[in-house]
């Protein structure tokens, strides 16, 4: 790598940084290219991405950003998993690691909040974007379908009342 080949890098990876709702930092010494790959293509079917990049220039990268905290994890063979979801790369990252032991999440930051191994479990933990919007929606929506059953229950009783009478006077 030549010299400005390093310096777009140290830019992409700054970029990442400031636009990562949670990136995660794990060692993947052992894995095989095959086990990557699988990695890589769950993390992008969740609206994330893998990166394998020199450890001295991501923490150039982080110096100044929101999650510096995770420079203290960039030693040895290290892959940074990153979305825009807060929970998305934590919550691949985890289910991942649980089925290869050669992946070993290390840590990770959330915005400016550094997370321990046990945080970006608790964050994978979380419901995503996508499941909190729907359960929002399904309150706003339950009152409703309530009022109209509500309001349409006294015309069905009435009507099998009448229904009841009319059996009954014929």
């Amino acid at each position: 790598m030549d010299r400005a080949q390093k310096e777009q890098l140290v830019e992409d990876l700054g970029q990442i940084f400031e636009s990562s709702g949670v990136v995660v930092v794990a060692h993947y010494e052992g894995m095989t290219v095959a086990e990557m790959q699988d990695l890589r293509a769950n993390m992008r079917e969740a609206g994330g991405s893998v990166r394998v990049a020199k450890n001295r220039l991501a923490k150039i990268a982080l110096e100044g950003k929101p999650c510096e905290s995770i420079a203290q994890y960039l030693t040895g063979m290290t892959v940074l998993a990153y979305s825009e979801d807060p929970v998305a790369a934590a919550k691949v990252v985890d289910k991942f690691a649980k089925d290869n032991d050669k992946l070993v999440v290390l840590g990770g930051a959330m915005g400016e909040t550094a997370l321990d191994p046990a945080g970006v479990k608790a964050v994978a933990g979380m419901p995503s974007r996508e499941e909190l919007i729907a359960s929002i929606v399904g309150c706003i929506g339950a009152p409703a379908s309530n009022i109209a059953g509500a309001i349409g229950a006294p015309a069905s009783n009435i009507a099998s009342i009448l229904s009841t009478i009319e059996e009954k006077a014929a």
